[in-house]
């Protein structure tokens, strides 16, 4: 008759038997528990549990002395401030050097006791004594800036076969690292915008990423193409995709298209600007600081003529697919200057 009953039926005999368990006396508890282990099919321990009398309330948490108070967090608020923010991990074994430095200027005054605690908290207490003062420090609770985010939403997708021949001013705009054989640290970018109708294609170099020095840059690259831009199409770049980029370019009459994510294909015409000019021109290494990027807007100011006006180039036609082959062909080549009756309109900004 094991396990042959249904959970309703087990839950009603518990009802039914469960008072006459919990009153009766030792011996009698071993044959009301023998009979409905073989009624039920439970097992002899999971039956002692659901027949005993429950807890009235549930155990009390244990509680633990605090041992870094308020005076240890407002002490280590001044360290990490004075180490300029650093990670608790790099911030502690810098203690011991920045202690004795802040109490010989009077930005300390500790006692023995509270002098000890700071140089014995752990890392990992340090994050959590510092966890509100990190958030009220950047501006409130961090969120990922993943392809959920609003400004990523609020921007169309655009792919590489949406674009049927428009007019002059469409560009595609994407960066260029030089960064070397290491991506950390800060290094200079430089920014290329390749118009989609003619291959006329501009660099500007940027210092750093800051939303301001690229509205900056895409305000200079207006100054240098021969027409006005109509339109721009960002990589999913955070740097691009930002409220603050994103609005700018909205304030100024530009319609604004992001590509695929991990399609580099979206962004055809001016990743090959990136291996044709700033790659061939520029080459692999490491650029850093205010000089390195004078010295790159200097050199773009030089060549930016020569392949703009004087450099043919090819377009792709069409592109027919026959079986397994595909056939391509292209307009004749010419210079960006000589497509879709581009006016020459010299002017710099750099």
């Amino acid at each position: 008759m094991a396990r042959r009953i249904s959970m309703a039926t087990r839950t009603e005999l518990v009802e039914a038997i469960i008072e006459r368990y919990r009153s009766s006396c030792r011996a009698d508890k071993q044959r009301i528990l023998d009979e409905f282990v073989a009624v039920t099919g439970y097992h002899r321990k999971h039956a002692i549990r659901v027949l005993r009398p429950s807890e009235s309330e549930p155990p009390c948490a244990r509680q633990y002395a605090v041992r870094y108070g308020p005076e240890v967090r407002e002490a280590l608020v001044a360290l990490w401030e004075a180490s300029d923010r650093l990670c608790s991990k790099r911030l502690k074994p810098l203690i011991p050097i920045l202690l004795p430095a802040l109490e010989r200027h009077g930005r300390l005054d500790l006692s023995t006791e509270l002098r000890d605690k700071l140089l014995t908290v752990s890392a990992a207490t340090m994050d959590r004594l510092l966890s509100e003062i990190r958030v009220v420090a950047r501006g409130g609770q961090r969120r990922r800036a993943g392809m959920s985010s609003a400004v990523r939403r609020s921007v169309p997708v655009r792919t590489f076969g949406d674009w049927n021949d428009p007019l002059p001013g469409y560009v595609e705009v994407d960066f260029v690292a030089h960064s070397g054989t290491s991506s950390s640290g800060s290094f200079v970018q430089t920014m290329v915008l390749t118009d989609i109708a003619t291959g006329w294609t501009e660099c500007v170099p940027v210092r750093t990423r800051e939303s301001g020095l690229v509205i900056a840059a895409l305000n200079q690259a207006r100054s240098l193409f021969p027409f006005p831009l109509q339109g721009v199409d960002f990589d999913n770049d955070s740097a691009f995709m930002n409220e603050r980029v994103v609005c700018w370019c909205r304030s100024q009459g530009l319609e604004v298209t992001r590509s695929r994510a991990y399609r580099k294909n979206d962004q055809a015409w001016v990743e090959q600007k990136n291996g044709a000019i700033v790659r061939r021109l520029v080459g692999y290494g490491r650029l850093v600081g205010a000089e390195a990027t004078a010295a790159l807007g200097r050199l773009y100011d030089v060549v930016r003529l020569y392949g703009n006006l004087f450099q043919p180039s090819f377009k792709l036609r069409e592109k027919t697919r026959i079986g397994a082959r595909v056939v391509k062909r292209y307009h004749p080549p010419v210079p960006p200057i000589a497509r879709g009756g581009c006016p020459f309109r010299c002017g710099r900004g750099r």
